[in-house]
């Protein structure tokens, strides 16, 4: 096996993230947000879920400042997002670049789904486009019978120009078989063939009302049709897919009307006709570029340096959230262990062992006294005892029976008569007091 064919774990998920991000590139998804978050860098991280599967997605604060509602859990929401992979934990993920609740956003997405897809078809092409008769001979209407525009281009059908025929084509033109019956009233008509020219269209309305004109099935019976269409739905701002289809579009039905009729201002049609013309080319090409545009961003976007950022932006988030969790956990185990110290130091706590050596101490103080006071009796009944044998030896007892000591000036006894001279003092001590005396004769022997 080759090196080359080795791979690390790193380079897989940087592999399989750029196949992602350059294969798959921007998605349209409807979903339940759950699991939102929004951490202090401004980023938001959520989950989109259905009833049996789940993504998660990630929207950077560069992208969810244009969203015009706060997203909670339980949200249906449409997200335009990038597919692409968080390489650290290798989950695929999505980067939302463009979120909106699902009813606002639904057919907006589905609109301009089927406006690139027919217009990489080629539908909306000048080339395929019917000239528009210059003096038609019949005008059919296909529009509501009961509706205001059908009264608007008759109004104006009979003031430029009264003796043109007009065969109305009556339909729905709001509802969920509108566009089925619009398709099938442009086929009558170019079954009768009965008419050089058709206006298809409608006043004024919201998405939802114009709808119908929105549909596949009425954009390629539009296509189909080899009568001149002039679509001429809503009012100048609003735009459909059958307007990019029909040969000539018109701002409204009233101005429909004036481009099917002549008068004296046969001239002007016929210019405002060719800038009608004009106008859908340019349309037509600004479309095409649009779409070509869309996808050199997306394949310049996958390679764009702020999806890098992006992604460091997302594993700061993620380390931070480690962080904390790290933190929280230390913190925990430390109160813990600090708890288990304070039990321990509480049962060798110095209060508690002081009493218990005070009271130690104080057994100690008392068998001490104990002793000290038996030792006491004894060395006093000893002491009586010493002084009574004593006593009973004591010279003064001795002197009571009658006898007497003689010591001489230095305090020394005498026991013999040589140990004195005559002239000498000498003192006598009785059993009560003493007498002094100079020797006068000393008798040996």
């Amino acid at each position: 096996m080759k090196n080359q064919n080795i791979f690390t774990v790193s380079r897989l998920n940087a592999e399989v993230r750029l196949l992602l991000e350059n294969e798959m590139g921007i998605v349209w998804l409807v979903g339940e947000i759950s699991n939102f978050s929004s951490p202090v860098s401004g980023h938001w991280y959520l989950t989109l879920k259905d009833a049996r599967a789940q993504v998660k997605c990630a929207m950077f604060k560069g992208s969810n400042r244009h969203v015009s509602f706060k997203p909670v859990n339980g949200n249906q929401v449409l997200v335009k997002a990038r597919l692409s992979l968080y390489e650290p934990r290798g989950d695929y993920q999505l980067i939302i670049e463009s979120m909106q609740p699902e009813g606002d956003g639904r057919l907006q997405q589905e609109f301009e789904k089927l406006k690139m897809s027919l217009a990489a078809e080629g539908l909306f092409a000048q080339s395929l486009k019917h000239p528009l008769p210059a003096h038609p001979k019949r005008v059919g209407v296909i529009t509501s019978k009961t509706g205001a525009a059908l009264y608007d281009i008759l109004d104006v059908l009979k003031r430029r120009d009264p003796s043109l025929p007009v065969v109305v084509y009556p339909t729905t033109v709001q509802g969920e078989h509108a566009a089925i019956e619009i398709a099938q009233a442009i086929g009558r008509a170019n079954s009768r063939n009965e008419c050089d020219v058709l206006i298809v269209g409608r006043g004024g309305g919201s998405l939802e009302d114009l709808w119908c004109f929105n549909h596949e099935i009425v954009a390629r019976t539009i296509a189909a049709s080899q009568i001149p269409i002039i679509s001429a739905v809503g009012h100048e701002i609003d735009v459909t897919i059958a307007d990019y289809v029909a040969d000539v579009r018109a701002p409204t039905p009233s101005a429909a009307a004036e481009l099917v009729s002549n008068d004296t201002s046969h001239k002007k049609q016929s210019l405002t006709t060719k800038v009608q013309q004009l106008h859908n080319v340019f349309r037509v090409y600004l479309a095409e570029r649009k779409h070509q545009l869309q996808h050199n961003i997306q394949a310049l976007n996958a390679l764009h340096p702020k999806h890098q950022l992006q992604r460091q932006h997302q594993r700061l988030d993620e380390a931070e959230y480690r962080l904390t969790a790290a933190i929280r956990r230390r913190l925990s185990q430390e109160t813990m262990r600090l708890k288990a110290k304070e039990h321990r130091l509480a049962l060798n706590s110095p209060v508690k062992k002081l009493s218990e050596q005070q009271f130690l101490l104080q057994q100690s103080e008392q068998r001490l006294k104990q002793a000290m006071q038996r030792q006491l009796v004894q060395l006093r009944h000893q002491y009586t005892l010493s002084v009574e044998k004593l006593d009973t030896v004591s010279p003064l007892a001795t002197l009571k029976r009658g006898y007497s000591i003689t010591q001489d000036s230095q305090g020394n006894v005498i026991t013999s008569a040589s140990q004195v001279e005559v002239g000498k003092t000498i003192t006598t001590k009785l059993d009560k007091g003493s007498i002094e005396a100079t020797v006068t004769t000393i008798t040996t022997g």
